[in-house]
């Protein structure tokens, strides 16, 4: 069963960074694209940013020049690094292989001073 992990979560002052992974199972990896998703409490999730098999990525427009999603395919494992952040970033980020329609369990970004 193909299963996807996300980690790197945490609480972070206002300016500050973290990096996100989300490690998949399976040698099938590098062919989907990934999407990193969030939720903050009351409101729909919404995309982040995504990243094909060929490493073209694309933002939502809030987190444009401030997010970079990679993908490192040896470690079947795609990051989110996340700088300058805002307490509007506050939410539970979930990676998600649409193809597939597979989730992760999601990890908390709390940011605040």
């Amino acid at each position: 069963q193909v299963q996807l992990a996300e980690s790197g979560g945490g609480l972070v002052q206002p300016g500050g960074s973290l990096r996100l992974s989300c490690a998949a199972s399976g040698t099938w990896f590098t062919l989907y694209a990934t999407n990193w998703y969030r939720q903050a409490p009351g409101k729909q999730r919404e995309l982040v940013a995504g990243i094909n098999a060929g490493g073209t990525a694309n933002y939502a427009d809030s987190v444009k020049g401030r997010f970079t999603i990679s993908r490192d395919n040896d470690k079947n494992t795609v990051y989110l690094q996340m700088n300058t952040l805002k307490i509007d970033d506050t939410a539970v980020y979930y990676c998600n292989i649409p193809f597939i329609g597979v989730w992760g369990q999601g990890t908390q970004v709390t940011v605040s001073s």
